[in-house]
């Protein structure tokens, strides 16, 4: 298992005794990845790093490893604006399909060690990080919970105050060109070898992404009218991250333009989130950037 970067955090895991961590860092910068590693390596004959040849290392999905994550999509199949990470998912509820969180922990692994992971613990909805709670607190000694978060504020206190915190950083530019020398393609990613990974596995899409991105930059420059067609087209492939990293860089760092349009952007992703019409979100950033 080839994790890019990191390397620091690869060392220290094996030596910490905890059985609740916080793996908090940037979106795709690769915390499921180390933590899908730690689990092979407590459950592997050989121990750390995992040798990859063993009964264990050889199973793939592994049987004591579980990745709780939010549900991004509706009852009625429509996409999730707001992801939350249902109370079923953790607890067991009469007439559930699928074993929830607390189900499996408690049964014994098939190798060594049990790691549950909930990936978005901050998403997690009130009744659920309750009856989360409540195993973080006395966690049967076969297992180990990680929770994976953007940052340590975002998690409920309660949760946060019974893990230990594991930090990630981007990884350094010249790590990431061992997976890619494409300029376009490590612009993107911005210290995250999780979205170098995805543009490379779809090209289509991530050409898409960058000819629609320089089509709202392009747009800007003709009126609100053009700008907000352009970032309907973009709102497809949900690129106002990348769009806003193409956009200031257009002014000095800590300008009031540069100020002016990150603001926007954050709102524009808020307000979306809190189910305010994505039309309405769209008509007001096009104003809003049109202004620059």
């Amino acid at each position: 298992m080839q994790i890019c970067g990191h390397q620091k955090i690869l060392e220290l895991l094996p030596r910490l005794q905890a059985q609740a961590y916080l793996f908090t860092g940037p979106e795709s910068v690769g915390r499921r990845q180390v933590a899908r590693w730690f689990t092979a390596g407590l459950n592997c004959e050989r121990g750390f790093p995992p040798c990859g040849r063993c009964a264990s290392c050889r199973l793939e999905p592994h049987p004591d490893y579980l990745e709780v994550a939010p549900e991004l999509e509706t009852k009625t199949g429509r996409k999730a604006r707001a992801p939350q990470i249902r109370l079923e998912q953790i607890a067991p509820r009469e007439g559930a399909e699928t074993q929830s969180l607390l189900e499996w922990i408690v049964t014994y692994p098939r190798f060594k060690t049990k790691v549950a992971v909930i990936d978005g613990a901050h998403f997690l909805g009130e009744a659920a990080a309750n009856a989360l709670l409540k195993v973080l607190e006395e966690p049967p000694s076969f297992a180990r919970i990680i929770l994976i978060a953007p940052s340590r504020e975002l998690v409920l206190p309660t949760l946060a105050s019974r893990s230990l915190e594991v930090g990630f950083s981007p990884v350094p530019q010249a790590l990431l060109q061992t997976l890619s020398s494409d300029p376009a393609v490590l612009a993107f990613a911005q210290g995250a070898p999780g979205k170098v990974r995805w543009a490379l596995e779809h090209p289509a899409e991530f050409d898409r992404l960058v000819g629609r991105t320089q089509g709202v930059l392009e747009a800007l420059q003709a009126g609100p009218a053009q700008t907000l067609e352009a970032l309907k087209l973009l709102s497809e492939v949900e690129a106002l991250p990348y769009l806003g990293r193409q956009l200031v860089q257009r002014f000095p760092v800590g300008s009031p333009a540069y100020t002016a349009a990150l603001e926007a952007l954050i709102r524009a992703q808020e307000t979306h989130s809190a189910y305010v019409s994505e039309e309405l979100v769209q008509t007001w950033l096009a104003l809003k950037l049109s202004q620059l």
